[in-house]
């Protein structure tokens, strides 16, 4: 390859000539030689001065080598300059013949004119037989004098430098047209290099322009840390950060990054990019950054560029602006809390108050004592579910774990929820071994069973059965609520944990609920450390499988050492 360009810089260079220093240049070599030869005769070959043949020799060369500079060659045809090159065969056939029997073996000089014709670019046969033919025309004099007594070393020696001549022009042919190829080749590699480039700075003009109009901040980095791309919106956040501190975007260290307390300075290997360059994949990483008046939350989310051959070679960070979208959650919880606690004191008194009217023995007729049970039950509802929205608004649900009997739990939400399953006709069963001891908080445990198996009969109006099974697998205890009811599409199962949600068939239904009860099981299971999924299908029931730490009692532990509430998501 370094041959190569070799070749294509030196053409390059010998191309920007001008046309008559290119032929000059050519001929000088061979000039050069007959007249060293021509200045050394005096002293070491004396009598050759005195053949003529010689001495025209040596002015032709002169004329030659004047008429380089002095003939208009770019007003001539492309390859009217070979004519030098002819006129040299002449030249070296008139000093050799010239200078035998003093100097031998001037007859090599042809290997000069030779290169010259097989390098040319047109003429490819012709000047390959001009190499054989010219070449003999200079060897063939110094034969014909012996005639007739030519002797097979004369032979030999008029025939044996035009076959030589004849090789090396053939030789330089195939090695000019390889070369030719492979400078052909080399131009097109350099043109599709140069479009290559013009497309990747396109290309590159419109990235920087596409990342500098999104309103998120975008970090790309190496292995090494160094930053390889920022958009206009992240030196934004960095300036928000640090503003005292211009810096790199990437000099997380100097930025004021807070937790999600607004107050705590976040520790140097839980910022982003730290995060990230030490291999980590995460999504909706919330962070604080800049001064207390002007802080900003910040979603950052971050992935990891690997090499070829799975290595790590850098990171990429996106930072995205939520403080509108946290404010607004805030109070949403703010209102919901206030709201529900505003309405449980008065529905308290009203149970209260309620409850001692029934409990008179007397002066009440029947009808009176329906239309307050009446009052009592919808009282109840609301309480429920004002106790469900102070749970839901709750930043944090305390859970308090304990050695407890799984199976006793099932037990007595089957029998808590036997009357409602007797009303629509469901029939409740369980498989549970006796005793499962857990490690959980039974109050917390008992509130999601009572909502699993409440919604597996809510959602069962047309009779059916409900199944509770549990047991130790894999490392972990498995619970599962599975009921034949009316099912949902998969569309509504993804859904089925979002606060407030409720499935249009449902609301079409006319089930009662606000959609709170799931999103409140989710967090509790959460909180100990496990996860909650559903199977189900429209018209054949559901599932619903929660998994729980069989070590939990460790999980809470490492919890409790590390200072975050159970089951909090971790940073």
């Amino acid at each position: 390859m370094r041959e190569q360009l070799l070749v294509s810089h030196t053409d390059r260079f010998f191309r920007r000539l001008r046309p008559r220093l290119q032929v000059a240049l050519c001929q000088l070599p061979l000039t050069i030689l007959l007249a060293g030869l021509a200045a050394a005769a005096p002293a070491v070959w004396p009598t050759l001065l005195d053949n003529w043949i010689f001495l025209a020799s040596i002015l032709l060369m002169a004329g030659l080598f004047g008429a380089c500079f002095l003939v208009p060659w770019e007003r001539l045809p492309a390859n009217a300059y070979l004519a030098i090159p002819i006129f040299d065969f002449l030249v070296i056939g008139l000093a050799r013949n010239g200078a035998l029997p003093a100097v031998a073996g001037l007859g090599i000089l042809a290997i000069f004119p030779v290169l010259w014709l097989s390098i040319s670019a047109g003429f490819a046969r012709t000047t390959v037989l001009l190499s054989f033919v010219c070449t003999l025309l200079i060897t063939l004099p110094s034969a014909v004098q012996e005639f007739p007594n030519i002797s097979p070393a004369d032979m030999t020696t008029a025939i044996l430098l035009p076959l030589m001549m004849l090789a090396v022009s053939v030789a330089i042919r195939f090695a000019s047209a390889n070369v030719r190829v492979q400078r052909h080749r080399l131009e097109q590699k350099d043109k599709e290099m140069r479009e290559l480039l013009v497309d990747s700075r396109r290309r590159e003009r419109l990235l920087k322009t596409v990342l500098d109009t999104i309103d998120v901040g975008i970090v790309a980095l190496d292995a090494d840390g160094r930053t390889t791309l920022v958009n206009d919106q992240q030196e934004v956040f960095h300036r928000a950060a640090r503003p005292d501190a211009p810096g790199a975007p990437a000099e997380e260290s100097r930025q004021l990054i807070f937790s999600q307390d607004r107050v705590t300075p976040l520790p140097e290997d839980k910022r982003p990019i730290h995060r990230a360059l030490a291999g980590e994949t995460f999504a909706d990483y919330l962070v604080w950054i800049g001064e207390a008046a002007e802080q900003r939350a910040i979603s950052t989310a971050a992935r990891i560029i690997r090499n070829e051959d799975g290595g790590f070679s850098g990171a990429v960070i996106v930072y995205s602006d939520v403080t509108g979208l946290v404010e607004a959650l805030a109070a949403r919880e703010d209102l919901i809390s206030n709201v529900s606690h505003e309405f449980r004191s008065p529905l308290m008194s009203v149970l209260g108050n309620v409850d001692l009217v029934l409990g008179e023995v007397d002066g009440h007729s029947p009808v009176a004592v329906r239309r307050l049970e009446v009052v009592q039950r919808n009282a109840e509802r609301l309480l429920s579910l004002v106790s469900d929205l102070l749970v839901s608004a709750s930043a944090v649900l305390s859970v308090h774990p304990r050695r407890t009997d799984l199976a006793g739990l099932v037990e007595t939400s089957l029998g808590s929820a036997q009357a409602q399953a007797d009303a629509t006709g469901v029939s409740l069963s369980m498989d549970v071994p006796e005793p499962l001891w857990v490690h959980v908080d039974p109050l917390r445990i008992s509130q999601v069973l009572d909502n699993l198996i409440s919604n597996a009969i809510k959602y069962s109006p047309d009779g059916g059965t409900v199944l509770v099974t549990a047991g130790v697998r894999g490392g972990q205890v498995l619970l599962e609520v599975k009921d034949n009811g009316m099912g949902m599409t998969a569309a509504d199962a993804e859904k089925v944990f979002t606060r407030f949600y409720r499935s249009p068939a449902v609301r079409e239904g006319s089930i009662p609920g606000v959609g709170l009860g799931l999103s409140i099981t989710r967090a509790i299971i959460e909180r100990h450390g496990g996860t909650i999924s559903c199977i189900t299908r429209p018209g054949y029931g559901s599932t619903f499988s929660v998994a729980l730490p069989a070590d939990a009692e460790q999980h809470f532990l490492e919890q409790d050492l590390t200072g975050a509430a159970p089951g909090s998501a971790r940073p």
